[in-house]
């Protein structure tokens, strides 16, 4: 297969879809150094606020008034022009329309990255032809730079390509690579996993409140300790039995808790929730 190596130190980066998602992946490149808003493009075509956004940081947004033809897709076509690595940021259901319209211009020479939830790459790779495609999915936590990434690499991708995207999304988040036939469970996962911990929280603080705690003291309590399990978990790579162990006393408070919970089967509910959400990923896409 022919390399069409992207030039390390010059490349450009365009955003097809200028929302909240590609702004924060924006943001954390430019925050953490590895590119110059300089070199970061989108087009706003009719929202203020979205250039706004993008503007406030240093990227150049373009409008449709950038262009003689005045038509949404002919500024795309300036952003691929101008852009040696493309990402698709739109909603999944004008993916196909955006990708088929831009064809023309999406030869090897560009790298190609979608991160629009359930499109196959198999279907990205069909609408652009012979292009080289990554498909990204970061789940919500990323407009904190805390996002969780999974990439999967297309058939034409190389392994120079998956260091560069490994390198530009990492500056949002935590990124792994995986066969994208594990998308869906990643979905059930840590895409709606975020839903899950927030329901945890609000029972947390509702059980401090009916033991007797202020309202907006509970919820700190939760929120905070969620947060320090979390990071206990992820920093010492301690299996969470363990971890478990070791704060639980016998005789005491927190394996009176944890019975009560075991009694409820919240383990079974956890996993039955993602294992749901694994299958509903699959209908959808």
């Amino acid at each position: 297969m022919e390399a069409f190596p992207i030039p390390a130190d010059t490349y450009k980066l365009g955003f097809i879809g200028a929302g909240k998602m590609a702004e924060s992946i924006a943001r954390g490149v430019v925050r953490s150094g590895i590119l110059p808003a300089s070199r970061i493009i989108t087009a706003a075509h009719s929202n203020p606020l979205r250039r706004e956004a993008f503007e406030s940081f240093g990227v150049r947004v373009l409008s449709k008034n950038d262009d003689v033809l005045r038509l949404p897709t002919a500024v795309w076509y300036r952003v691929v022009e101008e852009s040696d690595v493309i990402v698709f940021s739109v909603k999944p259901q004008v993916a196909k329309d955006a990708v088929s319209k831009l064809k023309p211009l999406l030869s090897k020479k560009k790298l190609l990255v979608s991160v629009a939830a359930g499109i196959k790459l198999k279907d990205l790779e069909e609408w652009a032809g012979s292009s080289r495609f990554i498909r990204v999915m970061p789940n919500t936590l990323r407009l904190h730079f805390l996002s969780l990434i999974v990439m999967s690499l297309g058939g034409t991708a190389t392994e120079e390509d998956g260091k560069l995207i490994a390198k530009l999304f990492g500056s949002v988040g935590k990124i792994w690579q995986a066969d994208e036939k594990y998308f869906d469970a990643v979905t059930g996962l840590s895409g709606s996993g975020p839903a899950y911990i927030y329901l945890a929280i609000e029972a947390l603080a509702d059980g401090g409140v009916a033991a007797g705690l202020p309202r907006e003291l509970a919820l700190g309590l939760a929120s905070q300790t969620v947060l320090g399990a979390a990071s206990m978990a992820a920093k010492t790579g301690k299996h969470p039995g363990q971890l478990k162990d070791d704060v639980t006393s016998p005789g005491g408070t927190t394996i009176a808790g944890i019975h009560e919970l075991e009694k409820g089967g919240l383990r079974g509910l956890l996993m039955n929730a993602v294992v749901a959400a694994a299958k509903r990923g699959r209908e959808l896409s």
